[in-house]
This record gives structure tokens, C-alpha cells and sequence, in this order.
């Protein structure tokens, strides 16, 4: 099993915010213009930042964890926790603060050359040199301020998360505002040398703020998994070596981790996420020099996604009495069918392949209530499984869970198998090129969304992170050839009906193939409206603590 220095890895890398209790976030962007006051500026802030070190949380009672790294003494000594000879201690924070760079903030910080150079080529050209080939090049007008005007002085360098925890009204608490008043001196303290660039949203605003979308529960305001179209939203994040141990990998790698060709579950290599390890070929990837520059960080693509709301309920709405006529059944089962065809998934995040039909929907959640009233924790386990655990071979056609919904094209699993149409078990291979595509999806919603009255022109959506080793070969190919392309998945030119880009002239449509031995035939969701636009983002390289310490003091030795 692979032991990774948790202490070394920035947070967030590992494991989602949102599902350790921090709900609430604020992005930030700055700029550097001064390389030795930029160096000063991350030296700072370095022993701010929180690692993948776990942590527990004294508030339920439970002992706090102990670690004898060293490297993180000086990140205990700033949260006033006392240290004792050969082991420290960490308490879960308020806030979590990281930090990552673009190619050109490395540059501006005085990275070498030598180390520069190394960098990989779509890191160094940019998200927006990227453009053409993620499908972004139809919405440059539409990015906020901020990215339109990263050039020159007010370039996007720098970028600075905080996730923080929340009250029970939904707000965020007073630390977040607190560390945000913290890092406004620190960039006032620079001396100019390091500037907060505003333009994010149409307000001119100085961050982006984020959230989880918000439900009252007798009286307080619970963090939900939604996002604005009303779908339910993190199932099957990839699990990898090293990132949880014992029973806990055992269990999420199924339906998280790779397929063997014996139809069983394993972690994916370390290597796909993290630099500096093996990966799926079983090669540790030429990185910038020296080598502990690059071990143990990894790469982030940052896209804002505005979703049309309006028009995504507007489009249900009129596909689905099409759907419901031609069927005969109900407008609101019809709705949700239909959705769930698209999405690949029903509303609240139950596949198609656990509950192929509205009906075996309904009883997949009658059991999952009756499971909950009952306390039965081994039953709600094995119905937690059924959420991820699951494989395409015995839906060949689609009819099920077709080819071109968004979770097939974002996770083929086995259905990319050369041999995924033999009969014969023997022959089965798993998915090789699926295993070197896989990201680890992170990020929140931002906006809200009035139920009663959504509005395309509002500012909803959601921030997604995605965090892989290879930009190119991961985030990139997902991008350009699943979601923006359908000759994978024997969809032509067809595009994501969820996140593609959606030309009008070209009659986007979704295909929702049928049993050829069923009663209904085939039904064609055509003319799908834009859905998802890009509003700007870039690449970023989330360095280790050690690669941080190395920036922050300007000793990179490349030799």
C-alpha cells in the first residue's frame, strides 16, 4: 500500500472540502509585480496553508491526531497548539486556506528557467491559448472582468482559496472574514508588490464567493449536494493508492477505483494525481527540476460554469410533455426520466444503472426510507454501494444508461473495453484508456437561484477544480474528446447534453435508445439549448509544502 506524506500535499487535494464540513468558500486572484516582495508574500502566508495532515475535530469529543512530521511544527506553532518532543498536534481549522500558481506566476516569482522550461505545454500556454481546443473559444466575450483582463500588470498569478465552515443561519463564519481581512494587509503590507485583482462576477467583485446550495432542516440551514439544475452532484470521485487506508479505501475504490479484468475494484496509481509517483503505465512522468520541486504537487484547471437555469427548466418542461405524449405517462415522470437520460443519473444521484426505470426509482428510495426508519446501518450500506458500484457491459446498447449522457462520457468505465462485447469473462480487460483520463472534481456552487422565477442572466453556477497530473492527457481529453465530441460513444458529433457546447445549427440532440424488444421506441431529445458557458478559468500548479517553502525563499536549484 502506498504511504504518501500527507503533510507534504496541500489540502483539498486529497479529499473535498465540502464533505469535511466546509461549506462556504472565497476564491481569490492576485497578481505579482514584484518578484523578491512576491517571495516574502508566500513566505508569509506559507504557514497559513493546510495540508492533507488529518486531522480531528476536538468539538465531537474525539482525541486530536498526532503526527511526527516535522514539516508541519511551524504550521502547529501558528495555530498556538503546543508541540511536544517528536510529535505535534493539529486541530481542524475554522478555515482551510491553499495556494497555487500559473506558469506566469512561477515566472513573476522568479522560478528558473531550467525549472520553467520542464513545465508542461499546456500549463505554460494558458487556459485561453487553450480555447479551441476545450470549446471555450464561443464564450472569451462573456468571461468576467478578471480573466478578460489578464494581461500585463493585472495578469492572474496567484491563486488563494478559503473554505471555511458555516453558521446555522447559512452564513459563513466570522474567521473567514477575519482571514480575508488578513490577507488584504498582507497584500497592502507588500507594498505593491503582490495586488488582489477584483473583476470576478458582474458586481467588479475582489473574490468569487462560493457555496453549497442551502435547505432548512427544522430551522437550520443544511449544505446539500445540488448544484442550480437540481441535480444531485459528487458520486464516484476517483480513489487512488495512498489516499485512504484500510477499510475506507477497500470501500471507496469501489465504483471510484479502476475495473481488473476480473471485474473487481483497485485503487487507480498514485502517479494519475499526484506528481513525483507511479502512474497507470507504471512510469514516474518526467517533471520540472529538482525533483522536489514537482513531488507531491500536481495540476488544478479552474472554470467557472454559468448554468442557464431558465432555459434547462424550460427545456424539461417541453421535452418532457413530448416524452410523456408519445409514452403515456405522467408530465412529472416524464420530467424526471428524462432528466435522469441526459445526466445519466436520477435527481437525487441514484444511477440509471441501479434504478434503469421511474418505477424501480421510486423503489429504490422507498427501501433506502424504510432502511433509514429502521436504523439498519448494514442495509444502508449495501444501498450506499449501489451508487457507484455498477459497470456498463450489460447495457451495450444504451438503452439504459445511454451512451452520450454526461456520466457516461465523463467515466466510461468498462464500456471502452476492446473486448467489451465478448461474451466470454475470460477476455475482459477492464479499460486502460480510461483509467489514464480519470480527475479529481472539486469546487462549489455560486449564485443562488430563486426556484419560482430561474433566470438564465443571473450569476449561478458552479466553480469546478479539476485536479489530475497530466492537463493534456486528463482534464484535456475529457474536455475536447467525451464532452465536446460524440465519435467515442457512436454519437458523431454529438456533444455532452449537459456541459457540451450546443450549436444550434447543428440540431444537438440526445438519443435515448430503447430495448429493441420493448414497446417504446426510440425518443430523440433534439434542439437542446445551451446549457453550461464557460465564464474564464486558467491552469495552476498546487506545489507541495516543500516546493512552497523553496518559492517562498527563492532556492529552486534546478542543478
Amino acid at each position: 500500500m502506498s504511504v504518501l506524506d500527507l503533510a507534504d500535499i496541500q489540502g483539498g487535494v486529497l479529499r473535498a472540502y465540502g464533505r469535511q464540513g466546509f461549506p462556504k468558500a472565497r476564491y481569490f486572484f492576485l497578481t505579482i509585480r514584484d518578484a523578491v516582495k512576491g517571495r516574502a508574500f508566500v513566505e508569509t502566508l506559507r504557514p497559513r496553508i493546510t495540508t492533507a495532515a488529518r486531522w480531528k475535530n476536538p468539538e465531537r469529543g474525539e482525541a486530536l491526531l498526532r503526527t511526527r512530521n516535522p514539516r508541519v511544527k511551524d504550521i502547529v506553532r501558528a495555530e498556538g497548539v503546543p508541540d511536544y518532543p517528536g510529535e505535534v498536534q493539529l486541530m481542524k481549522p475554522k478555515v482551510a486556506i491553499n495556494i497555487a500558481f500559473t506558469f506566469y506566476g512561477l515566472y513573476a516569482l522568479g522560478v528558473p528557467t531550467r525549472t520553467l522550461r520542464a513545465m508542461p505545454d499546456e500549463f505554460i500556454d494558458g487556459m485561453e491559448q487553450r480555447a479551441p481546443i476545450l470549446g471555450d473559444d464561443l464564450f472569451l466575450d462573456k468571461r468576467d472582468a478578471v480573466w478578460r483582463r489578464s494581461r500585463d500588470d493585472t495578469r492572474v498569478h496567484m491563486f488563494i482559496s478559503m473554505n471555511a465552515e458555516m453558521n446555522d443561519d447559512g452564513t459563513p463564519i466570522a474567521e473567514l472574514e477575519a482571514e480575508t481581512t488578513a490577507l488584504k494587509q498582507l497584500c497592502a503590507d507588500s507594498g505593491g508588490g503582490v495586488v488582489l485583482l477584483s473583476g470576478t462576477g458582474p458586481d467588479d467583485a475582489e473574490w468569487q464567493e462560493v457555496s453549497a446550495v442551502l435547505r432548512p432542516d427544522d430551522g437550520v440551514m443544511s449544505p446539500t449536494n445540488k448544484e442550480h439544475f437540481g441535480l444531485s452532484d459528487g458520486f464516484g470521485d476517483p480513489v487512488f493508492e495512498g489516499q485512504f487506508s484500510g477499510e475506507a479505501e477497500r470501500l471507496r475504490m469501489i465504483g471510484g477505483g479502476k475495473v481488473l479484468p476480473n471485474t473487481q475494484w483497485a485503487p487507480l496509481a498514485t502517479g494519475e494525481f499526484l506528481l513525483g509517483h507511479p502512474d497507470e503505465a507504471q512510469e514516474i512522468p518526467g517533471a520540472a527540476m529538482p525533483i522536489e520541486f514537482s513531488r507531491n504537487g500536481t495540476f488544478m484547471a479552474y472554470r467557472k460554469l454559468h448554468e442557464n437555469v431558465e432555459s434547462f427548466t424550460a427545456y424539461i418542461k417541453q421535452i418532457g410533455a413530448r416524452y410523456a405524449q408519445l409514452n403515456d405517462v405522467p408530465q412529472t415522470e416524464a420530467e424526471d426520466t428524462v432528466t435522469a437520460k441526459m445526466v445519466g443519473r436520477w435527481s437525487d444521484g441514484v444511477p440509471l444503472m441501479a434504478a434503469p426505470t421511474h418505477a424501480d426509482w421510486v423503489t429504490f428510495n422507498e427501501e433506502l426510507a424504510a432502511a433509514h426508519a429502521a436504523g439498519d446501518k448494514p442495509k444502508l450500506a449495501q444501498i450506499a454501494l449501489r451508487f457507484t458500484n455498477f459497470l456498463y457491459r450489460s447495457d451495450q446498447t444504451g438503452a439504459v444508461c445511454p451512451m452520450t449522457s454526461h456520466l457516461r462520457r465523463a467515466n466510461p468505465r468498462d464500456t471502452l473495453d476492446p473486448q467489451f462485447a465478448s461474451p466470454n469473462p475470460k477476455n475482459w480487460d477492464g479499460s486502460a484508456l480510461v483509467n489514464r483520463r480519470r480527475i479529481l472534481r472539486r469546487g462549489l456552487p455560486y449564485g443562488e437561484v430563486d426556484p419560482a422565477a430561474p433566470d438564465d442572466k443571473g450569476e449561478q453556477g458552479i466553480i469546478f477544480l479539476a485536479i489530475c497530473t497530466s492537463l493534456f492527457r486528463q482534464f484535456e481529453f475529457l474536455q475536447q474528446q467525451w464532452m465536446q465530441y460524440g465519435l467515442d460513444f457512436n454519437a458523431g458529433s454529438d456533444t455532452c447534453p449537459i456541459v457540451g457546447n450546443h450549436d444550434p445549427e447543428h440540431d444537438p440532440k440526445l438519443v435515448i435508445v430503447t430495448d429493441p424488444d420493448g414497446p417504446r421506441r426510440p425518443f430523440v431529445c433534439g434542439c437542446i439549448p445551451q446549457l453550461v458557458e464557460c465564464r474564464g478559468g486558467d491552469y495552476f500548479f498546487i506545489p507541495s509544502m516543500t516546493a512552497l517553502r523553496m518559492i517562498g525563499m527563492g532556492i529552486v536549484d534546478p542543478t
